[in-house]
């Protein structure tokens, strides 16, 4: 009877595909500046960006517009590079690629959008309008603060983050590979049927508890 040959056990996906160390680090650090980022970026738009004084009758009212009020791009950018951050570890090769542009524009965009705003007047002047009644009203004694600032710096961030996922992206893991068909129960394999005329064969299917003579 002919010895019988270990064959070696097929390892899972993910344990072949496991990131390395470099790759790792290069993870944490774009979910990091990713995550942190868009924090920043959609707590600062909800701070005051623009402060001035409207005309009306009898003297001057003080008017002000946050940062959502000035633009609504940076929010918005913020949020879909969030999405972006989640959505690269679902998604492998070209996916990945295109997923971790998306994300590095978003910081763009929304970095671009801040300083515009930063020096925008026309969200305070229709807050002067409508606090004078006056459609013609224009703020007076207009003055920034920092937070537009502050909004770009978050977007920067966000657009780190992308540029580490274009550079690194590839050694990272992927969800669709790590928990492909997990759980699934795999199809019994049925060894290839042998010619009963061969002694090697016959003896091969006794050992295996068959009737080699069954179908002859």
């Amino acid at each position: 009877m002919e010895g019988v040959t270990a064959v070696p056990v097929p390892q899972p996906r993910a344990a072949r595909q496991a990131a390395s160390p470099g790759g790792r680090r290069s993870l944490a650090v774009a979910l990091l500046l990713g995550a942190l980022g868009a924090t920043v970026v959609l707590l600062s738009t909800g701070q005051i960006w623009a402060e001035g004084t409207a005309a009306v009758a009898g003297g001057t009212v003080p008017v002000e517009a946050d940062g959502g009020t000035v633009t609504g791009v940076p929010t918005a950018l913020a949020i879909v590079g969030l999405a972006a951050l989640v959505a690269v570890f679902a998604v492998r090769r070209t996916g990945r690629l295109l997923v971790a542009g998306l994300l590095a524009l978003s910081g763009a965009g929304a970095a671009l959008a801040a300083f515009l705003g930063a020096s925008d007047s026309a969200a305070l002047d229709a807050e002067a309008a409508r606090v004078s009644g006056n459609t013609a009203s224009a703020v007076a004694g207009l003055t920034h603060t920092a937070w537009p600032y502050v909004t770009a710096a978050g977007a920067l961030l966000i657009l780190l983050a992308g540029l580490f996922a274009l550079r690194f992206g590839r050694t990272w893991p992927a969800m669709g590979g790590r928990y492909e068909r997990a759980g699934a129960p795999r199809a019994a394999r049925r060894p290839a049927a042998g010619d009963p005329d061969r002694p090697e064969d016959l003896w091969k299917a006794l050992d295996r508890g068959e009737d080699p003579t069954r179908d002859a």
